[in-house]
Parts: structure tokens; sequence; C-alpha cells
């Protein structure tokens, strides 16, 4: 990263540039590569994670869209990347609205440059944990019509919130103030009982201090009572709702073969408010 941003500290590695790191970019400084290449090189195969849950978030977008949400939360959002969640909705629907949530005050410069001429679109810096904030903010209450569904979106967020912040107490408090209709996307780290859950649910838990890798069982009820789970429920990533191959290409679908150690420790899901 060649520009420096007032108030980082580039010495503490950041969720959402190690993140970036992994997935080839280059808003990140020597703290979050230290951790990514841990990842890289001494969990090889690992990177899949992050790959397998930027790719089912584009398809979850998408069916959104078609769905006819047209207005969306993305909760933790990152920095940005290819195929972002307003590039992806408003390919499906030009009106499409997103406001991006982050608390790294590089995701909001960074953002912010990204967003300038888009008007339907904002970010702001915001603690998922201060929901009432991020609702009242200025720039949501400018895009976001809670008296229409909306989208929420937790794509691999909630597993840095432990058990006493109570991610899924978070989840009902959106899903309250959201009308019926809007749907609910989470993807999250899913505890595979082996070695590789307990080395990778170690590191993050060393490096942040919070963390915290969930069952099939927990993953499902974040979602709560007032969610219907839509079709195909809960899955591994790569498999749900897989894109279909291209149209001449002959090629094995990802639903066709075994699934590596790494991509069954990421799991997603999409409900919709009854």
């Amino acid at each position: 990263m060649t520009e420096s941003v007032t108030g980082v500290d580039q010495s503490t590695p950041s969720i959402a540039r190690v993140y970036d790191y992994l997935l080839g970019g280059r808003d990140n400084y020597e703290a979050d590569r230290r951790i990514g290449d841990y990842f890289i090189k001494d969990l090889p195969g690992s990177v899949a994670i992050a790959y397998a849950n930027r790719q089912a978030l584009i398809r979850a977008v998408g069916d959104m869209a078609r769905d006819g949400i047209r207005q969306f939360v993305d909760m933790g959002s990152g920095l940005p990347t290819a195929d972002n969640v307003h590039q992806v909705a408003q390919h499906h629907a030009p009106e499409a609205r997103v406001a991006y949530i982050d608390n790294d005050p590089i995701v909001l410069a960074h953002g912010r440059a990204l967003l300038e001429t888009d008007d339907n679109t904002t970010v702001i810096q915001a603690d998922l944990r201060a929901p009432q904030d991020i609702r009242e903010h200025p720039d949501v209450r400018r895009l976001i019509d809670f008296d229409q569904p909306v989208g929420v979106i937790f794509s691999a967020i909630l597993h840095h919130l432990n058990d006493d912040e109570d991610p899924g107490e978070l989840v009902q408090w959106w899903v309250d103030r959201v009308p019926s209709g809007s749907e609910v996307y989470i993807s999250h780290f899913r505890s595979g009982h082996n070695e590789e859950t307990k080395v990778a649910e170690s590191k993050l838990q060393e490096t942040f201090g919070r963390g915290r890798w969930r069952t099939d069982d927990e993953i499902l009820s974040l979602f709560g009572d007032d969610m219907e789970i839509l079709e195909p429920g809960l899955a591994f990533c790569p498999q749900w709702r897989p894109a279909a191959p291209a149209e001449g290409v002959d090629t094995i679908g990802v639903t066709e073969r075994e699934l590596t150690i790494w991509e069954h420790l990421i799991s997603c899901a999409l409900a919709r408010k009854k």
C-alpha cells in the first residue's frame, strides 16, 4: 500500500486487510501480510475459504436482486474488490442501492474514492455491534428505506463475534426492523471437528483476540425463528447454488467433485423474513 490513511495502526493486522491480501489485493500492510502468509504457506489450500466465500456472496446478491430486493446493507463489507455487492446488484437492477458498513478506516477511505460517482452507494465506518448507530446514520437513512424489503448481508463476519457478544441477537435486531420479504444472507466459518479447524480457529483468536467457528446447528440458529431458510438450506459455500458452467465449456462442476478439507470449513445460507 503506497497511500497512508490517518489513524491507522500499521503494526496491527486488520480483518479487512488480511482478507484483501488473501484475495490478491494491495490495500494491506506488513502486519496483514504476515498473517495472510501464515495461511498461504503454513496451511496450504486454506485460501480456498476466502475465494469460496466471495463467489458465494456474488451468487447470493444476484439471487436477492432477482427476488426483487433493491436495497442492501453489507455488514463488515471489507475492502473493495472485483464484483462488489453494488456492482452485482446494479447489474441486475441499475436502481439498486447499497450501504457498506465496516470499522476499518482504510475501507472508508478507499470505498469513498471508489463510490464518489455513485449516488446509490455509500460506505460508512461503524461498529457491527452498534446496529442503532448504523441504522440512524445519515448516509444509511438517505439510501435505505426500512419500510421496503432489504437485503442484509453478514458475509464472513459473524464468526468474528464471540458468544458473549450474541451474534444471533444482533441478526434478530435487524430482522425485527425490516419488513416481510426482506432477506438475510450469512456465511460463516464452520467447525469441522478436525485439526485444520483447530489450527485455523486458534490463529484467528491469537491474531484478533476474538472469533468462534460454529457448528451447522449454531450457524442456522443465527437466523432466528422469523426467517424461512431458502433452498438449498445451509451448504458449503462452493456448493451453494453453484453457477452453471459457461455454454460450450466442458468442465466438472463443483457439485460433482469432492471438496477439499478447507472448502468444508465455510458454509452459507439465505433466508427470507416471513
